[in-house]
């Protein structure tokens, strides 16, 4: 089962994912976080150049096939093969990221990126996507204030320096995808403190696993 994690700079995304893991591992349940761009080795190097605030001239077509190249790499290396060994994925951003950022945002055809979409994903979709929302000033000034306590995030910034504009369309651009696939999306409102997110992420996980223990499927 592959469950991703979407929203906007600052939603809180990362910390309930890494929040999930921990509780899979106090299940015992079998799992594995990971994140895009960055998921493997040569996928660290090539979010290195995505997100170097340095990196101002890469135009959007430039960008599209460095995410398309990471996701291709992140599939074969890791995604595909712990899938097929039983195991839950956990990804911090996936496709979805690519159609609002560089589709929706960059205003790259959207044509082109899911014919991309279709020879690197060969069919393979999330079984649930959690997106969090909020408010894009409140994200920001969440994400700014992360950055200026980690000197590491100081060299992955490129995006949360764009417009608010930028970050505005996508934001919309996420909640427009939840209401046109809403079985596969959960909605969340970022703005709730932690733990009351926590719990509804671990409810929808608890429903999940629950009728695929009722169905015999396999995880």
């Amino acid at each position: 089962m592959l469950i991703t994690f979407e929203g906007i700079e600052g939603s809180g995304k990362s910390t309930q994912a890494k929040r999930l893991i921990t509780w899979f591992e106090n299940h015992d349940i079998p799992s594995v976080l990971t994140r895009e761009p960055g998921g493997t080795e040569i996928g660290k190097q090539i979010r290195q150049i995505l997100l170097n605030p340095d990196h101002t001239t890469i135009c959007p077509m430039t960008e599209l096939l460095l995410y398309m190249a990471d996701r291709s790499q992140h599939l074969t290396e890791l995604i595909r093969p712990e899938l097929d060994s039983g195991k839950i994925i956990l990804c911090d951003r996936f496709f979805d990221a690519t159609t609002v950022y560089q589709g929706i945002a960059r205003q790259v055809d959207s044509h082109l990126i899911q014919q991309l979409h279709n020879i690197v994903l060969s069919g393979l979709k999330p079984h649930k996507t959690f997106l969090f929302d909020l408010p894009v000033h409140e994200g920001l000034a969440r994400a700014w204030k992360r950055i200026t306590a980690n000197q590491k995030e100081q060299a992955e910034n490129r995006f949360e320096k764009e417009s608010i504009d930028f970050h505005e369309q996508v934001r919309q651009g996420y909640l427009e995808l939840a209401k046109q696939d809403s079985d596969r999306f959960v909605v969340i409102d970022a703005s709730l403190s932690m733990d009351d997110i926590f719990d509804i992420v671990v409810g929808c996980i608890e429903s999940i696993l629950g009728r695929i223990s009722s169905f015999g499927e396999t995880i």
